[in-house]
């Protein structure tokens, strides 16, 4: 027996979700993808936590399309089982994430750490090609120089990448006006500290999106359920 009336809303408000929780996923996924090849190809990445992030956020993308599928099927073809396993799945999800987020609040103070390790790492290698074109693109990006200071490149000359207007062998001319004077591990700290509201407020509303989503399966399995009573 079908679902009727308001029922029929709810199912195809949860198909709606679901494509939209799907096309999440998908964009977690290239996210992931996208951090994991920036932070390789930027630093030497020491600490297993740091590395491991973008990692984590595929995997979480990956869930979150076998979730959608789930809750996809199960709203159109009003299978109880189904949608009552996307509830579940999402529910864990959604704990999850919770829990990440608590971790994130309390390790916060080790990001500028395992920042500062992994900085310093690829500044010791920076003759390397593939290392000199990944520090010079963040100085660039966040008009810093060295790593909590520019004096950290001495006794050589800095690279030509510290310079607030770039020419050829800039770094020789070590002033105040030529160069950047603040460490690039300062820069981006404060640069993290002001955008954590903003993916604190993403996260919040992506977590109450999820919320709805468990609501509105909870209804849709109690409507299926009801139609299996009668028949």
């Amino acid at each position: 027996m079908a679902v009727e009336g308001g029922m029929k809303c709810v199912k195809y408000l949860i198909f709606i979700f679901n494509f939209l929780f799907w096309i999440s996923g998908i964009a977690l996924i290239v996210v992931g993808i996208l951090v994991q090849t920036k932070m390789n190809g930027t630093l030497h990445i020491t600490s297993v936590a740091a590395s491991g992030a973008p990692i984590v956020i595929i995997i979480v993308g990956v869930v979150i399309n076998f979730v959608a599928f789930f809750g996809c099927c199960g709203a159109w073809k009003e299978n109880y089982c189904m949608v009552t396993t996307f509830a579940v799945l999402l529910l864990l999800i959604f704990i999850v994430e919770i829990a990440a987020a608590i971790a994130g609040y309390v390790f916060k103070d080790q990001i500028r750490g395992v920042f500062e390790k992994s900085f310093n790492a690829t500044m010791q290698h920076y003759n390397t090609s593939d290392n000199a074109r990944n520090i010079d693109s963040l100085q660039e990006q966040f008009h810093c120089c060295g790593s909590a200071y520019y004096t950290d490149w001495f006794p050589h000359k800095v690279p030509d990448s510290c310079c607030k207007i770039r020419t050829h062998n800039c770094g020789f001319n070590v002033t105040a006006g030529n160069i950047y004077q603040e460490g690039c591990v300062n820069v981006i700290n404060d640069w993290l500290k002001n955008n954590i509201v903003i993916v604190a407020g993403v996260a919040l509303g992506i977590a109450l999106f999820q919320l709805l989503g468990i609501i509105f399966a909870c209804v849709l399995m109690k409507g299926i359920r009801s139609g299996y009573e009668v028949m």
